[in-house]
């Protein structure tokens, strides 16, 4: 049986691990639609690109951070993390790549090691080899996924101890001395203290510790005691008094997945009432978001201003293209005239789609997320017309590469573990059943690890409050075959 079989068939996680604790309340999985011979035709199309960018990586870089695909070496960007290989492994079991999977599997279990004098992002280090880590446990039920999540966040945690709990955004793995880089003249980024809730909340739910959730919950507890009215926050935030410092307010770079992981926590507590401050905040950040929406003109397009002070910037960076899809992901949770009002901004924001840059997923994941919740199938053209682009432009004979200036076609000399995490998984998704990590049982992390969706049982609106060590409701499956079933 192939996952995709399996993922349609089966509720539960492979190996009996976890079940979602109920459905949404709301209708995040629109009714499936057949598979039909185009978009197999191209679902086949996108996993033979996964093993050429998989099979470079391993034969040129094999347990390095990243490929360098016309040196043929690898660099290890990430602390030698093994990034694109922990960022690949959800991306393998989804397609149903079993051995390659199985050999990463074994990289993990018998090299990985985080003991290393490097001064890692906690950000990154958190959505790659956290979030991946969580994701592989997850779909496989393997617990050696697990005891390496547990082991990193745990030489993480130190960035949190300070005045505020608003944590340091870089911290050393072997000797945990953390602090912030020095460009932001000692404050801390929005995006790098608010993107860790996600993870670190699935933590302390599958190992029973509230010590990660605890953490990570302050901090928003933190921005919530002087939350503005509109919801939109500087993307400087001072780690000694917990609140914003005069700077750049965007949906782009340093200030997107603060809000986004807003949004995700909600829907990963199964939007019970113990997330629903999450939601609110995000709520007033969307009204926010609409007083930054402007029009192009003659032609109309939609698109987010960034702020200062009271000055508005017509800049949008490429990183904010992921804003579609989370607006449409959220569009669901309010009332049907404000949920179409969101629905239709989403769409109309979408519709530039001439600018990006092709090796980037994040408006691929737009377009997933639009596909799924309106079924149009317009969206699954334009990601198409991108995937052949770039097996056009980027793709050479030792891997992919992304390109220095779109008009010359000069290519650089790097593959982006996210180009195999999010943005080939995003097109795969695009043209799979939806039946296939359905959205109303998993939630992506910013770097597109699927997580369960495991209904939170806190007191009402109780944010900063632990579990109290109970663990997420699991159930036991006999199975007739081993961990793939087969995938």
């Amino acid at each position: 049986m192939s996952l995709l079989e399996q993922l349609k068939n089966d509720n539960g996680v492979s190996g009996g691990k976890m079940k979602p604790s109920g459905k949404s309340s709301d209708d995040t999985k629109r009714k499936d639609t057949p598979d039909d011979p185009v978009s197999i035709r191209r679902r086949e199309r996108v996993k033979e690109a996964m093993l050429h960018a998989w099979s470079s990586y391993e034969k040129y870089a094999w347990g390095h951070d990243e490929l360098q695909p016309q040196s043929k070496t690898g660099v290890d960007s990430f602390g030698g993390l093994g990034a694109t290989l922990i960022d690949s492994l959800d991306t393998l079991y989804i397609m149903g790549l079993k051995e390659q999977f199985q050999r990463a599997r074994e990289w993990v279990a018998n090299s990985l090691d985080f003991n290393k004098n490097y001064d890692a992002s906690v950000f990154e280090t958190n959505i790659r080899v956290v979030g991946g880590l969580l994701s592989a446990y997850d779909l496989s039920g393997d617990k050696i996924f697990l005891e390496k999540a547990k082991d990193i966040a745990d030489r993480l945690l130190p960035a949190w101890d300070t005045p505020s709990g608003i944590p340091y955004n870089i911290i050393n793995l072997a000797h945990g001395n953390p602090h912030n880089p020095g460009w932001t003249g000692g404050d801390s980024i929005l995006a790098d203290s608010g993107t860790e809730q996600l993870e670190f909340i699935v933590l302390s739910q599958r190992t029973g510790d509230p010590k990660y959730q605890e953490k990570v919950e302050n901090v928003i507890l933190q921005i919530n005691k002087t939350f503005p009215d509109d919801g939109l926050l500087p993307i400087y935030i001072n780690p000694n008094r917990g609140t914003s410092s005069y700077s750049t307010i965007t949906f782009g770079a340093m200030g997107d997945s603060f809000y986004e992981y807003l949004l995700k926590v909600w829907i990963q507590g199964n939007k019970t009432e113990a997330v629903k401050p999450y939601r609110e905040m995000w709520e007033k950040s969307m009204k926010g978001l609409l007083s930054l929406v402007r029009r192009t003109t003659p032609s109309s397009f939609a698109y987010v201003c960034e702020k200062i002070g009271s000055s508005l910037t017509d800049k949008m960076d490429e990183l904010a293209c992921f804003a579609p899809g989370m607006i449409a992901l959220g569009a669901s949770g309010y009332g049907p005239d404000e949920s179409q009002k969101f629905l239709s901004l989403a769409e109309e924001e979408m519709s530039v789609g001439t600018s990006w840059n092709i090796l980037r997923p994040e408006t691929v994941e737009s377009l997933f997320y639009l596909w799924r919740l309106t079924g149009n199938k317009t969206y699954q053209e334009w990601g198409w017309n991108i995937f052949e682009a770039f097996e056009k432009n980027s793709r050479i004979e030792s891997g992919y590469v992304g390109l220095k200036d779109v008009n010359t076609g000069v290519k650089d000399n790097m593959m982006q573990s996210f180009f195999l995490a999010e943005t080939l998984k995003y097109f795969y998704l695009l043209y799979a059943p939806s039946s296939v990590i359905p959205l109303d049982e998993w939630v992506f992390n910013t770097e597109a690890h699927p997580l369960r969706i495991v209904s939170r049982q806190d007191q009402e609106g109780n944010l900063g409050r632990s579990d109290e060590h109970r663990k997420p409701i699991v159930r036991s499956r006999a199975r007739k075959q081993g961990r793939f079933g087969d995938d």
